[in-house]
């Protein structure tokens, strides 16, 4: 920038607004969350209340990464509309594919094929982990949600829904096709082999956290052995909820492998799932109904999504591997989308252990992922975070100990920095 010539007025760059340090952005973002876990029955108000009053303080006295004012808001959502309409469309699609595959009648005759004890319900987890490694997140959740449903007979307890959302989130960690954070890892130069021993950690997670909430389940609503003699499974709604998925997996790999210049264009997958729908639609109609209770609950996703995009996530500290461990408990309220993005603009991370710690962190919390807001859409009484920390205490326990093995057994493996911090937008003083 050229030197101001002498006795030019130019108004000096300030530093937006902190408390005790902490940027005043994220103290509305901490009162917004606070407010939705203590008035859990109006989250989307108090979410959409909350990005109001974010974007009014952005605008008033703080900037967009983008720039300041309503110039630097329409950038801001510009780069971001991709991000959120996908979402919004992978959350409305699988909430359609959930009832399809509740249809086919598979969860009907499943209990046929698991043990009749804890075991069974444990049994259940390992397969939501298996379909989280090559399955969108969302969507493995939701699926063992579903089934949860028919073989405990409507009676699921909460720590159960905390460990089908934590399995979800630990099977995708250590695979870059199995959560959209190790996809973004993916497509940004990570090798796929960095984020693979997150599996280590994960593994151990699931089945710390995953047998007691199976004893929990067990004790609360046993699994139901009496699946009906005269069950038959609808092949054609398997064939739907096949081809949905199958279209999600094949345009994520198209747009985020193949063609990746083209991935903030569109949002692709969200309209690739919604293709697959709607060419199904004649052969078995989708319950539409499902769709309004649906919708709130991915406007308040969103919401908090939204925020999240908005909060200077560049004044976070350096790589290590204790930063790594905190963002994991971040993540449980934060969405781990723009933590990811963060952590690949500075480098410098152990990338398995952070697909671990920002994927299954958010399961501690029930808005801490998109699956634990699916699987909530499927279960209203899941939206208390109260409720979930007690009857899902030992997802936080899995947590820390499934870090710890990892820390123990393979260490911090940091790769060097590939990208330079990106600086956030100066705020112009104000003359006047």
């Amino acid at each position: 920038m050229p030197a101001a010539k002498e006795g030019e007025n130019v108004a000096p760059v300030i530093q937006a607004p902190a408390i005790f340090g902490i940027p005043v952005d994220f103290v509305l973002f901490a009162a917004t969350l606070v407010g939705v876990a203590v008035f859990h029955h109006h989250t989307m108000k108090v979410a959409l209340g909350g990005l109001a009053v974010i974007t009014l303080y952005k605008l008033g006295f703080a900037s967009f990464h983008e720039g300041p004012g309503l110039a630097g808001l329409a950038a801001h959502m510009r780069n971001e509309w991709v991000v959120l309409t996908n979402l919004l469309l992978l959350l409305l699609g699988f909430a359609l594919l959930s009832n399809h595959f509740e249809e086919s009648r598979v969860p009907a005759v499943l209990p046929r094929f698991l043990p009749g004890d804890w075991k069974g319900a444990f049994a259940l987890l390992a397969a939501v982990f298996v379909l989280s490694s090559f399955l969108d997140n969302i969507a493995a959740a939701i699926i063992g949600g579903t089934m949860a449903a028919v073989v405990f007979r409507g009676r699921v307890h909460i720590g159960y829904l905390a460990a089908i959302v934590a399995a979800s989130n630990a099977g995708g960690s250590g695979s870059v096709v199995g959560d959209t954070t190790t996809t973004m890892m993916w497509i940004d130069g990570v090798n796929p082999l960095w984020v693979l021993h997150a599996y280590v950690a994960a593994g151990v997670a699931l089945v710390l956290c995953g047998i007691p909430a199976s004893i929990q389940q067990q004790r609360y609503s046993p699994i139901a052995k009496d699946a009906a003699a005269d069950a038959r499974v609808d092949w054609a709604r398997v064939a739907i909820v096949a081809a949905i998925l199958l279209a999600a997996i094949a345009a994520n790999v198209l747009v985020n492998v193949v063609y990746p210049e083209v991935s903030d264009s569109f949002p692709f997958i969200g309209a690739a799932v919604w293709a697959a729908l709607l060419a199904c639609a004649g052969w078995r109609r989708p319950e539409w109904k499902l769709l309004p209770d649906a919708l709130k609950g991915s406007i308040f996703l969103l919401s908090l999504v939204t925020i999240a995009s908005m909060m200077p996530v560049e004044k976070l500290p350096a790589a290590s591997w204790h930063v790594a461990f905190g963002l994991g408990f971040v993540s449980a309220v934060f969405d781990n989308i723009p933590l990811t993005a963060l952590a690949l603009t500075q480098g410098g991370y152990d990338w398995g252990m952070l697909a671990y710690t920002v994927g299954f962190g958010g399961s501690m919390i029930w808005f801490g992922s998109s699956a634990g807001v699916a699987l909530s859409n499927l279960y209203p009484e899941a939206k208390s975070v109260f409720a979930w920390l007690r009857g899902g205490w030992h997802v936080t326990l899995a947590y820390v100990l499934g870090f710890a093995v990892l820390m123990a057994t393979l260490g911090w493996q940091p790769h060097a920095p590939h990208k330079a911090p990106r600086a956030p937008a100066a705020v112009p003083a104000r003359v006047g």
